[in-house]
């Protein structure tokens, strides 16, 4: 007859448990805080193109009301009503777990028009927010397309630039017609 003593059986047992208890703990472990990680560039994105697409949409909105120019009107319209889904689709667009800014417009941007008026107004509003802040939110457009490494954000930018092209192409033609700076081309 064999005699196994029973305190190293014990132990050894005990350890086994441990093991599988640690391994499996260690498969199913989330972030504490709930929030999911992305690479810095897909982070950075989301940051930016929610803050450009609310600024967009606001100062728009703030230029159907102010503006008495029927061209300037229309085109903060068309912006105002594409970027009010460019937001929506965007925010379907971010990984769900994700730390997702509120809707949080530059609000320098929105003071250097909101208390314009007449031709000073459209002005400001084509120069400084339809040309200049559309073309650096191009840009993080863009930037996500080439460097971003979410898939989901990737095709949202996709989706969302050529609409965003449209409106800068846009802002150039109306500043032609105002005789304004048509930004770079």
């Amino acid at each position: 007859m064999i005699r196994f003593s029973i305190a190293p059986t014990l132990g050894a047992l005990a350890t086994g448990l441990l093991v599988v208890t640690t391994a499996a703990s260690a498969q199913t472990a989330q972030p504490s805080s709930g929030e999911v990680r992305l690479h810095g560039n897909d982070q950075a994105f989301i940051n930016e193109a929610t803050k450009a697409v609310s600024t967009q949409r606001d100062a728009a909105r703030i230029a159907t009301s102010r503006s008495k120019d029927r061209e300037v009107k229309a085109f903060a319209e068309k912006v105002a009503n594409d970027n009010a889904m460019l937001a929506t689709e965007l925010r379907a667009a971010i990984p769900h777990g994700v730390a997702v800014p509120k809707d949080d417009p530059d609000n320098a941007v929105l003071e250097s028009v909101r208390n314009l008026a007449g031709g000073e107004f459209d002005k400001t509003y084509i120069e400084n927010v339809a040309l200049a802040d559309e073309q650096k939110s191009l840009s993080a457009f863009q930037a996500e397309i080439a460097s971003g490494r979410n898939d989901q954000l990737k095709d949202a930018a996709r989706k969302a630039l050529p609409t965003m092209q449209e409106h800068y192409a846009m802002a150039q033609e109306l500043a032609k017609r105002k005789h304004l700076s048509e930004g770079a081309q």
